[in-house]
């Protein structure tokens, strides 16, 4: 068996004529965090819709330890019985509340009896906070707040794998620090792939992939990208700067 619990080679993915994924090339051994950052449209996230086969890649190859997840007699059900998603659609059923959107996939999914299935749920809301929330709907909550039932509801499926769509830009600082939070406890022990916006959350990740173009420019840890000349240390400079005058001013306020 691989070591890799994942390996993509010269992924490429084309819609029509347009091709926004070119030569992929990167591998991840279990447990690791792998970080992909990028302007709008580089292609992270249908990289990342590629390795659940949400998006079927066009040519290359994705291997699950080994086994290339589109070959015949793979079993896509299995593996993806193995991959957790969080990304900012949520996916909630709006006409349930946040308790009924954590209990229905255990039931129908997983064949628990909706006791079982609720003191799951309300074990796990209650470790990302909205645990008060049980019985308001989406469209009575805020987008953070839909963003930790989101996870709460990843979090019952267990899985192995996880694909993250951080971002975090649309939302008070509060509650970016509790989601992160939430984030920090569904990542623990698991192989995650996280699409990032500030450089402060993935400064740890055991890989980062920068991208530009449907290509992968650089690639390494923080350490290293952000002592060399290009992308990621720019984006790294911009992003500091903005954050200490944002400090200045309100020092300057208090």
């Amino acid at each position: 068996m691989s070591e890799f619990i994942i390996s993509v080679n010269h992924l490429q993915k084309n819609f029509g004529e347009n091709q926004v994924l070119k030569d992929i090339d990167f591998y991840v051994k279990k447990g690791e965090i792998i970080s992909i950052i990028g302007s709008s449209g580089s292609g992270k996230s249908t990289l990342l819709r590629c390795i659940n086969l949400l998006e079927k890649p066009t040519s290359g190859t994705i291997s699950f330890h080994g086994k290339d997840i589109q070959s015949k007699g793979f079993s896509l059900s299995e593996y993806r019985s193995k991959v957790g998603m969080v990304f900012q659609t949520f996916n909630l059923f709006n006409n349930l509340t946040v308790l009924e959107n954590c209990v229905v996939g255990q039931m129908s999914v997983s064949k628990i009896d909706r006791k079982t299935a609720e003191e799951k749920a309300l074990r796990i809301l209650a470790s990302v906070g909205m645990a008060q929330y049980i019985d308001a709907k989406p469209k009575q909550i805020s987008g953070g707040q839909k963003q930790r039932v989101a996870i709460a509801r990843t979090l019952l499926k267990n899985p192995r794998i996880l694909i993250l769509d951080d971002s975090t830009s649309s939302v008070d600082t509060e509650t970016e620090a509790e989601i992160r939070l939430a984030l920090r406890l569904l990542m623990e022990g698991r192989t995650t792939f996280i699409i990032a916006h500030r450089i402060q959350s993935i400064m740890n990740a055991d890989l980062i992939l920068v991208m530009e173009n449907g290509q992968i420019i650089q690639r390494g840890k923080h350490e290293d990208l952000v002592s060399l000349p290009g992308m990621y240390r720019d984006v790294f400079d911009i992003q500091t700067r903005i954050e200490t005058d944002l400090e200045k001013e309100i020092a300057s306020v208090s």
